[in-house]
């Protein structure tokens, strides 16, 4: 760094003293420069002359450069492209980003009016509506400004290269909006522009759905396999799904035959899946084919115990005694034997053989450590069964009717319970996302409260016994409203469904 500077004062001292020496030998050369212009004569010493020369390339500069300043000015002034139109066009680019820049922290920081302010501002300066356009739309729905943000959606549609934005911004509106058609039409409209979108696929998926067409709603999810956005056993247990929607889609209209061809397919794409299953059985049980049948409920046993299941194994032998029944049920009940619903099974299994202890045996501890509303009706009619008092059933159904009322169709995504199995779910309409669980435990309440429930079955005892001594010669069966707990020949209890009701 040091001898940069020293060469450069060397250099400087050079070049003064060679201009010094080339002024005094100027000075000492004779003769000159004679010019004549005009009709006037100059006489310059040869100084002069370099000095003269000097200036009058300067001149010439000076006079260039101002040509060359009005010539730019004219063509500012007639619309042209000059090195003045450039810089005023970098300072106005510099300013309408640093605008939007400013617009989209405001959009990030949750400042709506502060970004369609900021957007506004870019609009004008850098006049890119693809760009400013889509920050005023954001930030008109993040104010609460609906109506502006769709017109600058619609906006947007006259750009092929924002037609998409549009598209789908606009689909967003009309989902807030609560208008499924329109949403739907521009979903696939979407769908067309950028087939590999996964929000586009996952909403016109949903919104297929909610209108019931199966149909379409297939072709969107083997898209979503075609562009790998869905791995294959999903969309495999997805696809099953579907076709058992449009199973039933079709039993509805009364195409029995087409249904259950439908429904069997379903099955075969999933095995699992729980409805497919009850339905393919119950198609295969009105063929005639009672083999298939068993075979369909027995696989979607192994992979899920569930009381639909049962129900669909009972109707292969309507006819048959309740020991028959119990005895049929015994390869089902081998294969999952500690699981839940395979010991409420056989306990309801032996109620409906008046089997009471074997129903007491099934449920073991259950009652206990796990109880549930079918778990303590079924011992309500254990007790009845065995001869306990009405105070003792009473006990028991009092629980009942506090106790969770175990496994059902619940939401994974919201949590929301449904009476039966729906592709999409009733609540938040996400698709295939109910499976069978225990829902979340909720305190139950009643108008009379369940902490009032013990003292409710003394009163109806302290009612009971005045009543016998008014007339001993009653009849008491007449007046028990537990006796003799019946049970169904399928297995259920109506104590249990009343409870459930």
């Amino acid at each position: 760094m040091m001898l940069w500077s020293i060469t450069k004062i060397v250099v400087f001292i050079a070049l003064v003293a060679a201009a010094a020496f080339g002024a005094a030998h100027l000075l000492e050369m004779e003769g000159g420069v004679r010019i004549v212009m005009a009709g006037q004569e100059f006489n310059l010493t040869p100084l002069k002359a370099v000095i003269a020369l000097v200036l009058l390339v300067i001149a010439i500069w000076l006079f260039l450069k101002l040509a060359a300043f009005v010539i730019a000015l004219l063509k500012f002034i007639n619309g042209d492209e000059t090195a003045i139109s450039r810089y005023f066009d970098r300072n106005r680019q510099e300013k309408g980003y640093r605008a939007l820049t400013e617009g989209m922290m405001a959009l990030a920081s949750g400042e709506g009016e502060q970004a369609m302010s900021k957007a506004n501002k870019a609009e004008k300066y850098l006049r890119k509506p693809e760009l400013t356009n889509l920050i005023t739309a954001q930030a008109a729905e993040m104010a609460g400004d609906h109506k502006r943000a769709e017109k600058v959606y619609k906006t947007l549609l006259k750009d092929d290269r924002t037609r998409f934005v549009g598209v789908r911004g606009l689909m967003k509106q009309k989902l807030l909006a609560g208008d499924t058609q329109t949403a739907l039409r521009l979903a696939q409209t979407a769908f067309a522009l950028k087939p590999r979108h996964q929000e586009v696929q996952d909403t016109l998926l949903q919104l297929q759905a909610r209108q019931e067409d199966w149909k379409g709603a297939r072709e969107t999810l083997n898209a979503k396999l075609k562009y790998g956005a869905l791995p294959r056993d999903v969309h495999k247990r997805r696809d099953a799904v579907l076709a058992l929607s449009e199973a039933r889609g079709v039993l509805d209209e009364g195409n029995d035959i087409e249904a259950r061809e439908a429904a069997i397919e379903a099955n075969r794409k999933s095995p699992d899946l729980i409805p497919a299953a009850t339905m393919a059985a119950r198609g295969y049980i009105e063929q005639g084919a009672k083999r298939h049948a068993i075979r369909v409920i027995t696989k979607a046993w192994e992979a899920q115990p569930h009381p639909d299941l049962a129900a669909a194994f009972a109707e292969l032998e309507p006819d048959e005694t309740p020991e028959q029944r119990l005895k049929r049920f015994g390869k089902l009940l081998k294969l999952h034997p500690d699981h839940r619903e395979t010991r409420l099974l056989e306990a309801e299994l032996h109620l409906a053989a008046e089997d009471f202890p074997g129903a007491r045996r099934a449920l073991g501890d259950m009652v206990e450590n796990d109880p549930d509303a079918r778990a303590l009706t079924i011992m309500a009619a254990v007790e009845r069964g065995e001869g306990s008092s009405d105070a003792v059933v009473k006990g028991w159904l009092a629980r009942a009717l506090s106790a969770p009322r175990g496994p059902q169709w619940v939401c994974e995504n919201c949590h929301h319970i449904h009476a039966e199995w729906v592709p999409a779910c009733e609540n938040c309409h996400s698709f295939d996302t109910l499976s069978w669980t225990s829902p979340p435990s909720s305190a139950m309440s009643t108008s009379t409260g369940i902490e009032m429930l013990p003292l409710i079955v003394g009163a109806l005892e302290d009612r009971r016994e005045d009543h016998d001594i008014e007339d001993p010669g009653a009849d008491p069966d007449d007046d028990n409203i537990l006796d003799a707990t019946p049970v169904a020949e399928n297995g259920t209890d109506p104590e249990r469904e009343a409870t459930e009701k």
